[in-house]
């Protein structure tokens, strides 16, 4: 398509069986439009597989770009993540660590990197906040910068987290991974599935200044451009009809309430709640889908939400609330036509619960963050994470700090006594030398009066993270052959070895009978039972003990 004011150009290619194994197994259209007056390139590939196509694996479907590295040095994240970096040269020269990934700079071309270690996961985001990123270069100061004004292509809901610009200088947009997530998210195509999507529009935007200003101009620049492409979406300009304009779409309105009657008699409101509509299956199922579309808005604080600008087709129509556990769903599905609008009125979340809050420990909000996140090891820093401590998971090694600060015994957490600092926050294994690691179990202290031995307790488990674990719940008992509960194998995420202070949610209610526990002083045990590595391990979100049914 060309006119006075637009160029698309298409690309494709198109799989038969005469191909075999040697490409995927994939119809690609790839568009590429320039508009008049636009200082960039919007991007966008139309993918597509027909039924009965061989059995793939699709875990990564992404955008690369690879910038000069005599131009492009320093790069922006956001407001609090921007920073001179590394070259690549001083990656092959430097110490490689625990994987590929990290490296130690031990001799760069800019001597104030020495003594840095370098981790592209370290820059990685969530995706409802990975909208700008790229480089900036200085003679001439140019940038470079990716924009994405919509999550509605990305996988695994808002609070999945992956990559963005690192050293090379790279360029990326990560429209599919497993990062942060392994194969619990579902990227395999079987039985002849067929699947098409539209990825994208993106926009690479390019903008300049003259040498005598700022360079810290292009970053604001490239800010507010990306507000505007957010405020255009979602494009009226692409060809391809596959693409449909904002008047071809639908919308969904409500309130969402929590009802929790030991918390308060009345509804409450879900303030701030994440509602989404993503592909039907069960609670909770949008984080591990990847094929389908997904259209998360955040609630107000009184719970109403409007989620505008959606593609037709059949959703189901999910939510959580921060401080609250759980996943709400609503019971039927729902269908999306061309210029509807559905108009739900009040929904109301239930979450798991049996009986009052005996007590709990941290704040249910899916991360680990509350908890006690050490300092990193002063010679293997990220200098860009030094002075905000909300950002201070980032660091490299800090799953080995669990031994520094507990080299013989386990943590010891004591209801009334301990708080959430003295949680730390990531149950792994214990490095026994030799690169051997042991399993480690740590202690929740509590007292309890009258204990009515006839009836359930309840046990709440919510998991922010866990990667090839298994936690072993026992009570009063840490010899116990069996344990009361375990979660069985658990987790594929990584986000310890990822720098990550989340991965994937996992909740599980334990039924504790009344018999397992005494008047006065119980200690709950939490094995965690594998152990063939230092990133074996779990985050956990929040734990729960609450009283039987009805008291």
């Amino acid at each position: 398509m060309e006119d006075e004011n637009q160029v698309e150009v298409s690309f494709t290619k198109t799989w038969d069986l005469s191909m075999g194994k040697s490409t995927v197994p994939l119809n690609v259209d790839k568009r590429y439009i320039v508009r008049r007056g636009q200082s960039g390139l919007y991007l966008y590939t139309i993918l597509e597989r027909l039924e009965g196509w061989p059995d793939v694996d699709m875990d990564q479907i992404r955008v690369v770009f690879k910038l000069q590295k005599d131009k492009f040095h320093y790069m922006a994240l956001s407001d609090s993540r921007k920073r001179t970096m590394p070259m690549p040269e001083d990656r092959v020269s430097g110490q490689p660590l625990a994987y590929p990934e990290a490296v130690l700079l031990t001799k760069p071309i800019n001597p104030e990197l020495r003594g840095e270690v370098d981790d592209k996961y370290q820059y990685s985001c969530e995706d409802k906040d990975n909208k700008v990123h790229g480089w900036i270069a200085e003679d001439p100061p140019v940038g470079f910068w990716m924009i994405t004004p919509s999550n509605e292509f990305r996988v695994g809901g808002p609070n999945k987290q992956d990559l963005t610009s690192h050293v090379g200088p790279v360029v990326l947009n990560m429209f599919t991974s497993t990062h942060y997530a392994g194969k619990d998210l579902n990227t395999e195509y079987r039985n002849g599935e067929p699947w098409k999507k539209v990825l994208g529009p993106v926009l690479v935007y390019l903008n300049s200044i003259s040498p005598k200003e700022d360079s810290s101009m292009l970053w604001e620049d490239a800010k507010e451009q990306m507000s505007i492409e957010v405020n255009r979406w979602p494009y009226d300009f692409p060809q391809s009809e596959d693409f449909p304009s904002s008047d071809q779409r639908g919308a969904v309105t409500g309130q969402l309430l929590v009802r929790d009657r030991y918390v308060n008699e009345r509804l409450l409101y879900a303030s701030s709640a994440y509602v989404g509509l993503a592909a039907p299956g069960d609670v909770g199922s949008w984080q591990t889908e990847s094929k389908g579309y997904q259209f998360w808005i955040r609630a107000d604080r009184r719970g109403h939400f409007v989620i505008k600008n959606v593609r037709a087709g059949n959703y189901s129509l999910y939510a959580w609330v921060p401080g609250v556990i759980g996943d709400y769903k609503y019971d039927a599905n729902i269908t999306i036509n061309p210029g509807s609008r559905i108009r739900f009125g009040h929904l109301i979340y239930e979450p798991p619960r049996n009986g009052p809050t005996l007590w709990d420990i941290g704040i249910p909000d899916r991360t680990a963050a509350e908890f006690y996140v050490p300092d990193g090891y002063p010679t293997l820093m990220n200098k860009l994470y030094t002075s905000d401590p909300a950002e201070k998971f980032r660091q490299y090694g800090l799953w080995n700090r669990y031994s520094d600060l507990y080299p013989n015994d386990d943590l010891v957490y004591t209801i009334g006594i301990s708080n959430v600092k003295d949680w730390f926050f990531a149950h792994v294994t214990r490095d026994a030398g030799n690169k051997t690691y042991d399993p480690t179990t740590w202690q929740i202290i509590f007292e309890l009066q009258n204990v009515n031995r006839n009836e359930n307790y309840t046990l709440r488990l919510a998991l922010a993270s866990a990667t090839a674990s298994e936690i072993q719940v026992r009570f009063n008992n840490p010899s116990s052959d069996r344990p009361l509960f375990t979660t069985g194998a658990v987790g594929k995420d990584n986000a310890i070895a990822r720098h990550g202070i989340h991965g994937l949610y996992w909740l599980y209610g334990i039924d504790v009978p009344g018999s397992q526990l005494v008047e006065g002083k119980n200690t709950i045990y939490l094995t965690q039972a594998r152990s063939d590595g230092p990133f074996h391990g779990v985050m956990y979100d929040y734990i729960r003990l609450e009283g039987p049914r009805g008291t």
